[in-house]
């Protein structure tokens, strides 16, 4: 009689690890809206409770350290900027750079930092580092929304930027530079659980990476002999394209874009696969 019984059964959840390397259940992930939702709600809440100035340091970090830039690398180092004024140059650099680094920093220790959580519950494991890239985007949003604010100033008030309709192409650059920071991040995670020291590799090595990228120059003033730099990294083109939509100057490719989002998109493929092999092991090294 039990045997008939559990044979009628219907089960509403079905947890298994035998999926495709390649596989991402999007339906699983979209049945876990609601914890997406509080997760990010969590990190935008607490990281600032108990400070002072509370959510207006999103405001106040970029200004400082544009102010640090203009003093060091256009007064001091005199960086060439193109021709386009130094606070909106560099600010837009600032803007999109911070956004990146801090997805690619808090996706890449992903499974340590939340080990305790994953050992106790189930939930579909992508949903922790989708929480960072959305979580990122509010405070990038507000960023932003400091940067047009300063381009609307220089663009009818000192009439010295012309942006142009490449802006519309803003929503695909935020794409771009979140699936990278997502499938880099990814990797760097999974490989962390048995290679701890990695963790410092990667801090050292995105403060490189950022002097590889054009953040507080343009491509333009690239040597000659690193030029490669900027022609394989897939983060050039999305910078020089959203500096050139919003100053209206620039070395911009459309080429470079393409290969951008080319080289993006199969990261995330290499990403999601080792993101799918480790998770099923990663509580026995973590």
């Amino acid at each position: 009689m039990a045997t008939n019984e559990s044979e009628n059964q219907v089960w509403t959840e079905e947890i298994k690890s035998e999926n495709s390397l390649l596989s991402i259940n999007y339906k699983e992930v979209w049945s876990y809206r609601d914890l997406l939702y509080m997760l990010v709600k969590r990190d935008f809440i607490t990281f600032y409770k108990q400070t002072i100035l509370g959510p207006l340091w999103f405001i106040i970090q970029p200004i400082l350290t544009m102010l640090i830039y203009v003093l060091l690398f256009g007064q001091v180092a005199k960086l060439s900027t193109d021709g386009m004024p130094q606070i909106p140059f560099y600010l837009c650099g600032i803007t999109i750079w911070n956004y990146f680094s801090e997805c690619l920093t808090k996706t890449s220790t992903v499974f340590k930092d939340n080990a305790s959580v994953f050992g106790k519950v189930y939930f579909p494991r992508l949903i922790m580092p989708l929480s960072i890239i959305f979580s990122g985007l509010m405070k990038f949003g507000i960023q932003f929304g400091l940067f047009i604010l300063i381009i609307l100033y220089y663009t009818f008030v000192e009439y010295q930027i012309r942006p142009n309709l490449w802006i519309f192409l803003t929503p695909l650059l935020v794409l771009l530079m979140a699936t990278f920071a997502l499938g880099l991040g990814m990797i760097f995670s999974s490989l962390t659980t048995k290679y701890k020291d990695l963790v410092f590799l990667l801090t050292f090595g995105i403060q490189l990476f950022m002097y590889a990228t054009p953040v507080v120059y343009p491509a333009s003033a690239m040597p000659e002999k690193f030029k490669f730099l900027n022609d394989y990294n897939p983060l050039s083109g999305i910078f020089e394209c959203f500096r050139y939509a919003y100053l209206g100057t620039g070395n911009f490719n459309p080429s470079n874009l393409i290969f951008s989002t080319l080289s993006i998109f199969t990261l995330l493929i290499f990403g999601v696969i080792i993101f799918n092999k480790v998770e099923k092991s990663f509580m026995d090294t973590v």
